[in-house]
């Protein structure tokens, strides 16, 4: 699965635990247990979304929305679709 996979997402903090929601409008929801404070959040969410699709850190990008709960990431080389994504895109993947 060569390439680079670029996803829409809308974040939750401080949520119980880690987890990919399913879809909110045309974005995919990501509950992530990290505080908005001091990047925490990002940090928490770049290291679920690689262990997620089992990538380096360094091969998740924060495209656009640093500072929002709108995201836009790039993923290089993602090994594997997980599977709650998977389904929301059947097409795709």
């Amino acid at each position: 699965m060569p390439g680079a996979l670029t996803i829409r997402l809308y974040i939750q903090p401080k949520a119980s635990r880690d987890q990919i929601i399913g879809l909110h409008g045309d974005e995919i929801k990501v509950a992530i247990t990290a505080p908005p404070v001091d990047g925490q959040a990002n940090t928490h969410l770049v290291k679920f979304i690689a262990k997620q699709f089992r990538v380096a850190k360094s091969n998740v990008v924060i495209e656009k929305g640093e500072l929002g709960r709108h995201k836009q990431l790039r993923i290089v080389n993602p090994q594997q679709i997980p599977a709650v994504i998977a389904a929301l895109y059947p097409a795709e993947f």
